[in-house]
């Protein structure tokens, strides 16, 4: 079955890619918007995230990976989730925010059209785009 792909928005100085990496794995709760909650609950482990700083930076610097599906947001008895993410490797260069709303196919994606969603769907040609980008392999 084909990996799907999302991108997860997270501001460097809460939660920056290089802590990820320092953790190894962390659980990405605190979603409090219902269409990002859903898109949480859409994926699957091994599913490939894009890592965006949002904010301070606005630019994808790694890629991570689903280790574990939706599950309660331990933080509060309602109806939100969380999964957990794991670092798979670093950009070699960051993708910025403005590389991608000037190329053709990226302008498209949801982190432009949906800027207020943290976790959005994302195209397999879009991630393949923002790799060649970044001068990152698969």
């Amino acid at each position: 079955m084909a990996k799907e792909h999302f991108l997860i928005k997270s501001e460097p100085s809460v939660y920056p890619w290089d802590q990820l990496v320092a953790d190894g794995r962390t659980m990405w709760d605190g979603v409090r918007n219902y269409e990002a909650r859903n898109n949480l609950r859409a994926m699957k482990k091994g599913d490939l995230l894009l890592y965006y700083h949002s904010n301070e930076g606005k630019e994808i610097v790694g890629v991570a990976k689903v280790a574990r599906t939706a599950y309660q947001d331990p933080k509060t008895d309602e109806d939100w989730s969380a999964v957990d993410v794991e670092p798979v490797k670093p950009l070699k260069k960051p993708v910025t925010l403005a590389q991608v709303k000037a190329h053709p196919l990226l302008s498209k994606m949801n982190l432009v059209k949906r800027s207020r969603i943290s976790v959005v769907p994302v195209t397999a040609e879009e991630f393949k785009t923002v790799l060649a980008l970044a001068g990152t392999k698969a």
